[in-house]
């Protein structure tokens, strides 16, 4: 019979169909419901391959790598994880380091417990692998379960191998027990939980507490663990795409930016990675070029994708590429617009491959050709007018009578600003160099590498910046006052900026000076909107500096820094480890700001207005969730003598920072503090 006799369904955004059940109804009414989860890790092994195999003639069988590859292992130990699948987060890449992995049972262990919950786990299982802690069991009957992970709890088949050693359980029982925990289902733990404890109190002698303290840790486990058939499954792919890379890094970065085309964050980190291993990524080229990231053989050199060009898209890039591989490549200027017909190659084709770089290898410079834009153009459509005519000619029109091309050859180029500009525009950002080149080593000093920052890691920690200001948004409050949201990169990364009204008063100076290069200090934040947990990143900034060129005439890796005493002048106080190091990422090793000595606030009055309060009061939550404190809430409505009063259940820390959030959402007017 039809599905819709079982379910009902809508037209998905995809324009698929869809049920309208969630997938525990689905099955309850007998249906068949698979988990199909779409990966571009295996379109960019499929495409390495590909360009493997095409440049190199290797032809890698991907199902049958050796799985003790020593060259693939030397790659995971020094974490150099940049696009291997699971592995390349910066939390991961230090017990990357610290795990020293030798078998792909580490890599599988890895992927299992780099998990909001078994991540606590991670410093035992490591320092037990490597013999620094002794590998204990808290019963000797969970020995045979967790012998291969160190006495850990790692994998789902492990707790349903210790309910049939130590409870008695079937091997139905076990699978029940799976299937509840797998899918968090609460209800069925609850009906399972009196066989377990009761079963494993009978059937292995152990005190009642012990059997309910791990059915407790089980409850908790069940929110995160993985079944040791799907880590092995991602660890697979993990290591496929480290083989990939430690064995073919040219081949595998090109298909990895390939896949991340369009990702100009993705693409920055890929870029600098590159960089960090001698791979030179280089502007786009007509003759070496492909529509995609193109290796070129035996230079570990990497060709940017024609087709990634905005303007000139894979149309263009496909017929130029097609002329190339007929007729060989290009000899000139003039050959190549002889070949490749003007419908094919308009005005701002021509003008984007100019200004990024395409043309470079022809001996003019870029500004000479924009010059002289016009008269590529009129040449181009000229020798196609022509060509239809010898067609039409029995006899043809010799080669001398034809059009030729005459340029002015000049030595005039644009500024390098002006250049890198270009390519920002065009490819999405900086190629042929980065205007951050020569302040390397001063953001490397004195800043933490953004794309290194971990959020789940630094969340509510105090930390330092720095870099150019990509993006610019100003806001003006309820009450008045200007805000802005800004972005700041450095050379692999980038990070939102939040500058409340007070900052943004004191460093708007700085924050819109064009091209300037700072250093932002503040507090960062990964939480959403709910308080929890997110992959999205900010900074609330409470210092901004600007980084002038005898800033960098002055600096010295081996001394602190002008900005750490001049910080220190204004009661602020930086906490290093040593010369030339950076700040380390622990709460309790942070930046550290001082606050002038007061009394501790107890409570705040916040005075609401009835047609605003719902939506202030969820911004209340948020931030009282993010900074949470001593000092209780209390909402006062109405007007006396009738106004009433409501103490809220959670309370706040309250620091300069979170009295300027607080006025932002209700206004200082409608707040008290006591």
């Amino acid at each position: 019979s039809d599905i819709t006799d079982y379910a009902p369904l809508y037209v998905a955004k995809n324009g698929g169909l869809a049920t309208q059940y969630t997938m525990n109804p689905i099955e309850d009414l007998g249906l068949l419901k698979m988990d199909f989860l779409g990966l571009s890790n295996l379109t960019i092994i499929n495409n390495a391959l590909r360009i493997i195999r095409k440049v190199y003639g290797n032809d890698i069988d991907i199902d049958t790598l050796p799985l003790d590859d020593p060259k693939t292992f030397e790659l995971l130990q020094r974490a150099d994880t940049t696009g291997v699948f699971q592995l390349e987060s910066g939390g991961m890449r230090k017990y990357l380091k610290q795990l020293i992995p030798k078998t792909f049972e580490d890599i599988a262990a890895m992927t299992a417990l780099y998990r909001p919950g078994p991540i606590q786990f991670i410093p035992d299982f490591i320092d037990r692998k490597n013999g620094k802690q002794e590998v204990s069991y808290d019963h000797p009957g969970f020995e045979a379960a967790l012998k291969n992970t160190y006495g850990i709890l790692v994998y789902q088949e492990q707790f349903m191998q210790i309910s049939k050693d130590m409870c008695g359980f079937t091997g139905g029982q076990a699978d029940t027990l799976r299937k509840a925990v797998g899918k968090k289902n609460r209800a069925m733990m609850d009906k399972v939980k009196p066989d377990f404890v009761e079963g494993m109190i009978s059937h292995s002698g152990v005190p009642r507490e012990f059997a309910e303290k791990f059915w407790s840790q089980l409850e908790a486990f069940a929110d995160y663990c993985f079944n040791k058939a799907h880590s092995v499954c991602y660890g697979l792919i993990a290591y496929q795409t480290a083989y990939l890379k430690a064995h073919y890094p040219d081949a595998f970065m090109a298909a990895l930016m390939t896949s991340d085309a369009d990702n100009i964050d993705r693409l920055t980190i890929e870029i600098s990675d590159c960089k960090k291993s001698g791979i030179k990524v280089m502007n786009p080229d007509v003759n070496e070029s492909f529509a995609d990231f193109a290796i070129v053989k035996g230079a570990s050199m990497i060709r940017f994708g024609l087709g990634a060009i905005k303007n000139v898209g894979h149309g263009a890039a496909e017929r130029i590429i097609e002329e190339r591989d007929v007729n060989g490549p290009f000899k000139d200027l003039e050959d190549f617009f002889v070949r490749v017909p003007s419908t094919a190659i308009n005005k701002k084709v021509v003008e984007s491959l100019i200004r990024t770089g395409g043309f470079d290898s022809f001996g003019y410079t870029r500004l000479s050709l924009l010059n002289q834009l016009e008269t590529l153009i009129a040449f181009s459509q000229k020798r196609d007018k022509e060509a239809l005519s010898n067609q039409a000619n029995l006899f043809g029109t010799s080669t001398d009578s034809q059009t030729k091309l005459n340029l002015v050859k000049s030595e005039e180029e644009a500024p390098e600003y002006e250049k890198l500009g270009w390519e920002r525009e065009l490819l999405g950002l900086y190629l042929s160099s980065h205007p951050l080149d020569k302040y390397e080593a001063y953001l490397k000093h004195h800043t933490e590498d953004i794309s290194g920052l971990v959020p789940e890691e630094v969340d509510g920690a105090s930390g330092v910046v720095g870099g150019t200001i990509s993006a610019s948004r100003e806001i003006t409050t309820k009450k008045g006052d200007k805000m802005a949201f800004m972005t700041v990169a450095d050379l692999a990364g980038e990070i939102e900026l939040i500058i409340f009204p007070q900052a943004y008063l004191k460093f708007a100076t700085i924050l819109n000076k064009p091209n300037a290069v700072i250093v932002a200090r503040g507090k960062f934040d990964a939480k959403d909107r709910d308080g929890n947990l997110s992959d999205e990143l900010k900074m609330m900034v409470n210092e901004v500096e600007l980084i002038t060129e005898d800033d960098l005439k002055s600096f010295d890796p081996a001394k602190p820094s002008k900005k750490s005493e001049k910080s220190d002048k204004q009661k602020k106080q930086i906490v290093h480890d040593g010369p030339g190091s950076k700040l380390k990422l622990k709460k309790s090793s942070k930046i550290k700001v001082e606050e002038p000595k007061q009394d501790p606030i107890q409570k705040v009055y916040i005075k609401i207005i009835k047609d605003k309060y719902d939506n202030d009061l969820l911004k209340l939550k948020d931030l009282a969730t993010s900074n949470s404190g001593e000092s209780t809430l209390i909402l006062v409505f109405g007007e006396k003598p009738s106004q009433r009063a409501l103490q809220l259940p959670f309370k706040i820390n309250i620091t300069p920072s979170t009295r300027t959030e607080l006025s932002h959402i209700f206004q200082n007017e409608n707040l008290s503090y006591n």
